[in-house]
């Protein structure tokens, strides 16, 4: 059979499940691995089998087996025997695969497929291993995969819920690429925005101080916005343990508690809109309505603005049944982050709120094209009379 150079399809090699098998590739094919040399004739090469296939049938054997064969063994041993045997091979046959995985799996996690992101990042782990930057890119998907799962309030069986797990997941990634003696300049800056966005402020300022010092000319825009969380930090007292703590005890669910400590805060530091929009956030969590709407419009006086607080005021506005009052809300949110899932999702609500179940349906279509497996969105489609 002609061995010819294998494309990479569109769902890469290594995510359909299949056996692994091992052949020996016929000298006469060494030619075809055009800048690879050393094949060894005698070095059995892992092959993927088709699903449900035992054995490996050799009129059916393709190029793709082989190649995914090689990957999937890189991923799951990339320190096996033959490890350094099969990443040259791969790279002679396919020089650029790297940067085409890469690529396919920020494509995935940018269409919300987080999973297959993750698996893809594997192969690349097991192709280029220890690689700084691979660090950060699993960090940022699997902060993505937190971020789509904070709407589900269900919890796990351990009591956290799937998105208190996910974003612990996301913070254990985002240590390791920060472990390397000189971490990379962006694994700092994101670090620090998403240790901001636990109001973890503390070990946020800390990673931005230090992207700050390393000096990243290559990027004002990153630049700016790392000083502009600074200023805010350091404007709103926001390093301080009560803040930190209440946040943390409201997003694992011990509302009260949080609120507790959030009123501390406030005691010592009342100007600070962000520990308004904690308490507030807590109040809304407990079903206090009218006492978080109340917190999110004084932090709003103290100019504290984004999506998220024009969400949050939104959904307390519904619940008091302000419908208009909420609309307005989601339509400045929705300005700020027109991307935002849980912003559209809300105006689906909202549309419900008025009977206009065909602009429900606009949205939560919207909801399923960003977010495939959002439940309420896949939940409004399996009723009966939509």
């Amino acid at each position: 059979m002609k061995f010819q150079r294998p494309s990479v399809p569109a769902d890469p090699p290594g995510f359909v499940p299949g056996r692994l098998c091992h052949i020996v590739i016929p000298a006469s094919l060494a030619g075809d691995f055009s800048s690879f040399t050393a094949l060894d004739p005698l070095l059995p090469l892992p092959v993927e089998l088709p699903p449900g296939e035992e054995t490996l049938n050799p009129e059916t054997l393709k190029p793709e087996m082989v190649f995914s064969g090689i990957l999937k063994c890189l991923a799951e041993d990339p320190q096996g025997e033959h490890s350094g045997y099969y990443r040259n091979l791969v790279n002679a046959v396919r020089p650029g695969i790297a940067g085409e995985l890469l690529e396919t799996a920020l494509l995935k996690s940018r269409n919300g497929d987080y999973g297959t992101a993750l698996e893809i990042l594997d192969l690349l782990d097991g192709l280029c291993p220890r690689q700084p930057s691979l660090f950060l890119y699993r960090a940022m998907v699997l902060e993505s995969r937190a971020r789509a799962l904070e709407r589900i309030a269900a919890p796990g069986g351990d009591g956290a819920s799937p998105a208190e797990r996910a974003l612990t997941e996301a913070e254990e990634a985002y240590e390791r690429a920060l472990a390397f003696p000189d971490p990379e300049m962006k694994a700092l800056f994101y670090a620090g925005r998403f240790y901001g966005s636990l109001e973890n402020y503390r070990r946020g300022a800390d990673c931005l101080r230090a992207y700050l010092a390393a000096g990243d000319a290559g990027d004002e825009d990153l630049r700016r916005e790392a000083e502009d969380m600074l200023e805010e930090i350091r404007k709103d007292g926001l390093e301080d343990e009560d803040l930190e703590e209440a946040a943390g005890l409201i997003r694992r669910g011990s509302e009260e508690l949080g609120i507790l400590k959030a009123r501390e805060f406030l005691e010592r530091c009342p100007g600070a809109g962000k520990g308004w929009f904690i308490l507030g956030w807590g109040l809304r969590r407990l079903s206090r309505w009218q006492d978080g709407a109340a917190c999110f419009e004084k932090a709003l006086e103290l100019v504290l603005s984004g999506a998220d607080l024009r969400n949050e005021l939104a959904i307390c506005r519904m619940e008091l049944g302000d419908l208009p009052g909420a609309g307005e809300e989601l339509k400045r949110a929705l300005g700020l982050d027109p991307d935002n899932v849980k912003i559209i999702s809300n105006l689906g609500v909202l549309a419900l709120k008025r009977g206009d179940r065909a602009g429900a349906a606009s949205f939560f279509r919207t909801v399923l094209e960003l977010e495939p497996e959002d439940p309420l969105a896949a939940a409004f489609f399996s009723q009966p009379d939509r």
